[in-house]
């Protein structure tokens, strides 16, 4: 049984070198094939490679776009932080900042907040605000 799988193992000629009556017989690996067959394997891979990402992305669009947007979100929030951060390192704007922030707080209160009716006219701004918003009410 060995003589047999010895004979089957070395049944490809093409390879065996012979130099001279005597000498060891040498075998080449035949590397072409293999070549070739790993080129087909790959260019086939390739071919069906549309189609395999075509059918990952319907299988899978929605968790997809979720995590993309949370990616996004999360660098958006990271340069705000950073351009924030720069403009504080700025001298005298952090202070300017500061200052039209309470001057609209205070233009805020005295328009909005003190007088009854100016409050009822703040409510219903902010009732058409959320109409427009969560779509309710027409434009």
């Amino acid at each position: 049984m060995e003589s047999q799988l010895q004979q089957q193992e070395y049944t490809d000629t093409q390879n065996i070198k012979v130099s001279a009556p005597g000498t060891m017989v040498t075998i080449e690996p035949n590397t072409e094939d293999k070549w070739t067959e790993v080129g087909s394997q790959v260019s086939g891979f390739l071919a069906q490679l549309p189609e395999i990402i075509g059918n990952f992305w319907e299988s899978y669009k929605q968790p997809i776009t979720s995590l993309g947007l949370i990616f996004a979100a999360i660098i958006t929030v990271k340069v705000v932080l950073a351009v924030i951060d720069a403009l504080n390192d700025i001298p005298l704007l952090a202070p300017t900042f500061e200052l039209i922030g309470i001057a609209y707080s205070a233009w805020f209160i005295n328009r909005y907040l003190l007088q009854a009716s100016n409050r009822q006219e703040l409510a219903q701004e902010i009732e058409k605000l959320k109409g427009k918003v969560v779509g309710s009410q027409q434009v």
